[in-house]
């Protein structure tokens, strides 16, 4: 497979795959191994699906019904943008024959709806609302799994775990709160083999996009009365957003902020002295001069001494990122993520930090070998020359592109130099 992530690549034979993965998953049933030719994401989650307990012959239990169904759906973030899910998928859903289901991070069901007779097949199986599909309870399925590796995510056929659910192929995303980068849920669409495509896979793909971008636009409903919040990504003078009001600060202002904001407890005169220059003999005046003028910008009650701290918490893209990478939403941070820290700064500590933020997204992405979020990257002014990315990207997406920019980069990184070459005799 070109695309690990992808079920059934154009032109391949439908029938012939089933016959290979119903063998293959006997093979596994009988003996606990997976034969080669199943997918990487597949595999993986079978064997989760084995030691999580689940039988091939089990089934889905319903665990929310009638009013609680109806409250908690209610209450859960994803219903507000469940008009917009609906306007993108509905009617490829009901012309299709396919259902359009949103699953929550637990893999509940709470929306399934779509072609009638489609509704009535996948009720046998307890595909309904309330129901509940985490990959810990029925084994692998596309929105069970999509909240599970937090990806993108086609099921196909003999690759779901329960026999009962294999004449079904599926496709999933997950959706993240645009603020915490949290994994809500995930958009499944559900049907017959006509889903196996790279299509099915890049349409749910984008509508869970377009879904977290709605609720990045509704989110000032739900937090009229939010801190301070500093951006700092992309961008040489960070800005930070104070009550309704937005500054942009100067350079030397915006490292003091991004390094007080990563330290609440306060930094001291010294401390970041060498924070921020790498001129040891830069005087404390110098630095008093600073903060003097942003405790004017910012005012007293947001800037206090002794240690030098900021009185309130300040949410920053930084931060955000961070928290969306540790948690292991790699796509929320990649989204989140809108260039180097202060790229232009050099200060120290900033250099540190922007090093180790850029270098942790880098070594995530390699590791979920994404190929659209790699090619996101690769294509980004920051990550054009990233051999280590593009290297990745050309191992499970080989379009000539690519390979032309991967041997132009290795052509450069062997060239030899000006100040390496022999003098001419």
């Amino acid at each position: 497979m070109t695309d690990p992530w992808v079920a059934l690549e154009p032109g391949a034979d439908p029938a012939e795959r089933v016959r290979v993965l119903r063998r293959a998953h006997e093979t596994f049933a009988v003996a606990g191994t997976v034969p080669q030719p199943v997918r990487s994401v597949v595999a993986d989650s079978w064997r989760r699906s084995a030691r999580a307990g689940v039988g091939p012959e089990g089934t889905a239990s319903v665990e929310l019904t009638d009013g609680d169904l109806g409250v908690y759906r209610a209450e859960h973030p994803l219903a507000r943008v469940m008009p917009l899910i609906r306007e993108l998928v509905g009617t490829f859903a009901a012309d299709g024959e396919h259902l359009l289901a949103v699953c929550d991070a637990q893999g509940r069901l709470l929306w399934v709806e779509g072609h009638p007779a489609t509704r009535r097949k996948a009720g046998r199986m307890n595909f309904v609302p309330g129901a509940r599909w985490a990959e810990s309870a029925v084994g692998t399925n596309a929105p069970g799994t999509a909240v599970a590796v937090d990806r993108p995510v086609q099921v196909f056929a003999a690759e779901h775990f329960i026999r009962r659910v294999q004449p079904w192929t599926c496709a999933a995303a997950p959706v993240h709160d645009p603020r915490t980068g949290r994994v809500l849920g995930a958009v499944d669409i559900t049907g017959g083999n006509g889903l196996a495509h790279p299509h099915s896979l890049g349409f749910v793909q984008a509508v869970a996009r377009a879904a977290e971008s709605q609720l990045a636009l509704l989110a000032p409903e739900q937090t009229s009365v939010d801190g301070p919040e500093l951006s700092a990504l992309g961008r040489d003078e960070a800005q930070l957003c104070v009550d309704g009001r937005k500054m942009r600060l100067s350079r030397r202002h915006s490292e003091i902020l991004v390094l007080l904001a990563r330290h609440p407890e306060g930094l001291t005169g010294d401390e970041l002295l060498c924070a921020l220059y790498e001129d040891e003999s830069v005087p404390p005046v110098t630095l008093r001069a600073e903060l003097a003028r942003l405790r004017r910008l910012l005012g007293p009650d947001l800037l206090a001494s002794r240690p030098y701290r900021l009185t309130l918490p300040v949410e920053s893209d930084v931060a955000i990122v961070e928290r969306r990478l540790e948690g292991g939403a790699v796509t929320g941070a990649v989204t989140a993520y809108t260039g180097p820290l202060l790229p232009g700064s050099q200060a120290p500590a900033v250099i540190r930090l922007r090093t180790r933020l850029a270098d942790g997204l880098r070594t995530a992405l390699i590791a979920r070998r994404d190929p659209d979020l790699l090619a996101d990257w690769a294509h980004a002014p920051w990550g054009e020359d990233d051999l280590a990315v593009w290297r990745a990207l050309a191992a499970i997406r080989p379009t000539a592109p690519v390979r032309s920019r991967l041997a132009a980069l290795e052509s450069e990184l062997t060239a030899p130099t000006a100040w390496s070459r022999p003098p001419a005799r």
